[in-house]
């Protein structure tokens, strides 16, 4: 597995090293001993999957206010564009954002350390994205920022993102 530091404190992405035959590949995904070599968790409370139908739908910038949680986001169809928004306010980099484009041809991940927002553009129909998080997921806590805030300008790959109700009403970084 390959370990690349992104722009933020404690987000990673994850790459793997597959063995190739002519039969094609084997890799690991999740390896206990290596990621806690690079201070990531070795346990995860929950795993999801977010099925996206169109190229252009927008989920984010999501996060759990009351709850934090650490995310291992990984795109096992189609393409993404990933981003992270930095929301711990003892971090010189918060209100700081970075992105990733994971894509299933690829077969990267990204980890999210708890404290940041997280949301992604689908860039292909038929995308879809698992998550394996450190916590239970806690619906009263569930909470984020505007993917459109302009003090952050993320610059979405594609025009008129299509966005949730909830999504759309998300207020704009404090």
């Amino acid at each position: 597995m390959k370990f690349t530091a992104l722009a933020l404190p404690g987000v990673v992405e994850i790459g793997i090293e597959p063995e190739l035959d002519a039969r094609g590949f084997f890799a690991r995904l999740f390896d206990t001993e290596a990621f806690a070599a690079q201070g990531l968790p070795t346990h995860f409370a929950q795993a999801s999957l977010s099925r996206n139908e169109r190229a252009g739908t927008l989920r984010g910038l999501h996060h759990q206010a009351s709850r934090p949680e650490a995310k291992l986001v990984r795109c096992v169809a189609g393409r993404a564009f990933d981003v992270i928004v930095d929301l711990r306010r003892s971090l010189p980099s918060y209100g700081q954002w970075c992105s990733v484009e994971l894509s299933a041809n690829r077969h990267n991940a990204v980890f999210i350390p708890a404290g940041c927002a997280h949301g992604f553009q689908t860039l292909a129909g038929g995308t879809e994205l698992m998550y394996c998080i450190d916590v239970p997921y806690d619906a009263q806590g569930a909470s984020g920022i505007r993917w459109d805030d302009p003090s952050l300008a993320i610059p979405w790959p594609l025009p008129d993102p299509i966005l949730s109700a909830r999504d759309r009403a998300l207020p704009y970084l404090p």
